[in-house]
């Protein structure tokens, strides 16, 4: 007979954070579809000396046991940089992953709500990471198509649990596949070449030391800030967030993946490119290489697998992560720039498929940047609320 009784335990140690990490991956370990998140990225990540986000944001974080067995972890996070931002008490649930049980996720859920109401929260939301960098949202739609290392990805009956608990919609993303063309659309070449010579706009590649040494990463990020501001959730990022982006991330990019827009008639002393108004930032997909390492560590032959996809890109698909223009420069269609030059190296990398980063369902900017291709939404992201 089934023990009904469910244990909660706070993580605290270094140990109990690693378990943590686990059982999201031994949830997970047959499902075709999943893929391991990087141990190393999500131990940072949990860190609270090394996530810069805890500047502004608490948390906690719990695991479920029944008869001595981990069945369900949950984060709380309170991000008062966000909550002062757009003038609301919300707690929010991430890193929430627990068997088909329902006395589970509500004893979790119902952890979250006692953390969220002893720190003056009125509303739940989730799930959600610290910031807008983090994955977010619950899979409801897509559970039978690869899952990346960039969004989360669970099990079919996790909205039924969540909808069972009072939550409601309170907002979407979708991911849509692409076709990478064979050559550049016709009409976003003549748009490229025309708005090139119009407003003197022209694609840029960076080298590293020009993002990590020279100031340019900093300033893509606070082109990001400036395109993301009235997104859902969205608070900005700080320099320290910045700095840890690019340490991470940018300085390991094959960088003809990532692309510049620069107003070349705003040349400065400062600024002897032009101004940068726009980016397009794309790795090739991780996914079928961190089903090769060991539960996502890159010890012992994880870090080949992965430098393998990053060097020699062993894989048919990329992902493209972020996108910005700045909104005066949308309007006249820089995001052509974008994609005439990305498409050139994915077709030179042999990329067939690109996946779009998980896209608000009415931000119709960007969605209205696949009109070109020949595309399809294949994954349906959902962020939920409820009272206190």
């Amino acid at each position: 007979m089934k023990s009904t009784e469910i244990e909660i335990r706070t993580v605290c140690t270094k140990k109990e954070i690693g378990k943590f990490i686990d059982f999201r991956t031994q949830l997970y370990k047959d499902d075709p579809c999943a893929v391991p998140y990087l141990y190393m990225d999500e131990m940072d990540s949990l860190s609270k000396d090394k996530n810069p986000s805890f500047e502004f944001c608490e948390a906690e974080y719990y695991m479920a046991y029944r008869d001595g067995k981990p069945v369900g972890r949950v984060a709380a996070i309170i991000n008062h940089r966000a909550n002062e931002k757009w003038g609301q008490n919300n707690v929010r649930f991430g890193y929430f992953d627990f068997i088909d049980d329902a006395e589970v996720s509500a004893a979790l859920i119902d952890k979250v709500r006692e953390y969220g109401k002893e720190h003056g929260m009125d509303t739940i939301i989730g799930p959600m990471g610290f910031v807008d960098m983090d994955r977010e949202g619950m899979l409801v739609e897509g559970f039978d198509t690869m899952a990346t290392m960039h969004a989360n990805h669970n099990f079919p009956y996790y909205s039924k649990h969540i909808e069972q608990l009072g939550f409601v919609k309170d907002n979407d993303w979708v991911q849509q596949l692409v076709t990478v063309p064979d050559e550049v659309p016709e009409k976003m070449a003549k748009i490229t070449q025309m708005i090139g010579k119009r407003y003197n706009l022209k694609a840029h590649k960076l080298t590293k030391k020009q993002l990590v040494d020279e100031g340019y990463g900093l300033r893509l990020f606070h082109v990001l800030n400036e395109c993301y501001k009235d997104l859902y959730e969205y608070s900005e990022l700080t320099d320290r967030q910045i700095d840890n982006l690019l340490k991470n991330y940018l300085s390991i990019a094959d960088l003809n993946l990532v692309t510049f827009i620069f107003d070349e008639n705003k040349k400065s002393e400062e600024h002897p490119d032009g101004e940068m108004v726009g980016f397009g930032v794309s790795f090739p997909s991780f996914s079928k290489a961190l089903r090769k390492t060991k539960n996502g560590k890159l010890f012992p032959f994880g870090w080949f697998h992965l430098l393998r996809t990053l060097k020699w890109h062993n894989t048919d698909t990329v992902d493209l992560l972020l996108i910005g223009v700045l909104p005066e420069y949308r309007a006249k269609g820089a995001n052509a720039i974008l994609f005439d030059d990305l498409i050139r190296w994915y077709k030179k990398y042999g990329f067939t498929k690109a996946l779009t980063l998980a896209m608000m369902e009415t931000n119709d900017g960007v969605l209205s940047a696949w009109q070109y291709f020949e595309a399809k939404t294949v994954k349906r992201l959902r962020s939920y609320k409820a009272k206190l």
